[in-house]
């Protein structure tokens, strides 16, 4: 599994850095009340914290905003996907239970107020990469439907011409999303090295160790910035 973030990225966002935790051999088909049980409190505790609070102007939403706007996105019209969760909550819509893994990824995403994808890397070839988008790269939208072209320019997550982010943590695609059968994954979380690289650690290294004792599969972990920006993680 190889995890690449390209130079063009990092000339508008310097500070930004990417938290990997590379997966190998999870058994996703399986209920986990223990992981229930931590989506749940997580979902508890956000409720709380997020009572009487305008989430899109809360300190860990703030420098994703500012960022979206950097890439040329804008924020209210397209939510970074930590700001999208926490929103949601707010609004007393609670959360959905999907399955034990990327239920695991979001009870660790919500806990940190942090950007946490998941990624199906047995459908990767070579590498996913975070880059501008190019003409022939295509996204399939979440659920299915016809095949999208993503705006030259876009910050993309992709594999091989497949769009698997919109917009850099904006909306996931149909192609790599988390199933039953996902055996090897790749979760990155996206922060700042300024700003909540110490939170982008935490995540990283709790996501890790309830994966390994949660699941008993192995992980590898790194962190992928400008001056490393590429990872090659083989748990």
């Amino acid at each position: 599994m190889r995890f690449e973030v390209y130079p063009e990225i990092f000339e508008l966002l310097p500070d930004a850095c990417f938290g990997v935790v590379a997966v190998r051999g999870v058994d996703n088909s399986r209920a986990c009340p223990e992981v229930a049980e931590l989506l749940h409190g997580a979902v508890a505790e956000c409720e709380a914290a997020l009572a009487g609070v305008r989430v899109k102007e809360s300190p860990d939403i703030v420098p994703y905003r500012e960022a979206f706007r950097a890439l040329g996105i804008n924020p209210n019209k397209f939510m970074c996907s930590i700001e999208a969760l926490l929103t949601r909550i707010a609004k007393g819509k609670g959360f959905p239970e999907i399955s034990p893994i990327v239920d695991l990824g979001n009870a660790v995403s919500l806990r940190t107020r942090l950007p946490i994808g998941a990624h199906d890397m047995g459908t990767v070839s070579r590498a996913l990469e975070v880059r501008h988008a190019r003409p022939g790269d295509t996204f399939i939208p979440f659920g299915g439907g016809e095949a999208e072209k993503p705006e030259e320019g876009e910050v993309v997550y992709v594999s091989d011409g497949e769009v698997r982010t919109r917009r850099w943590t904006w909306r996931q695609s149909e192609t790599g999303k988390i199933t039953g059968g996902t055996r090897d994954l790749l979760f990155p979380i996206d922060g700042f090295s300024s700003i909540n690289l110490d939170r982008v650690l935490e995540a990283r290294s709790e996501l890790s160790g309830l994966i390994e004792s949660v699941f008993g599969a192995k992980t590898a972990v790194g962190l992928v910035d400008r001056d490393n920006p590429a990872f090659d993680c083989e748990p």
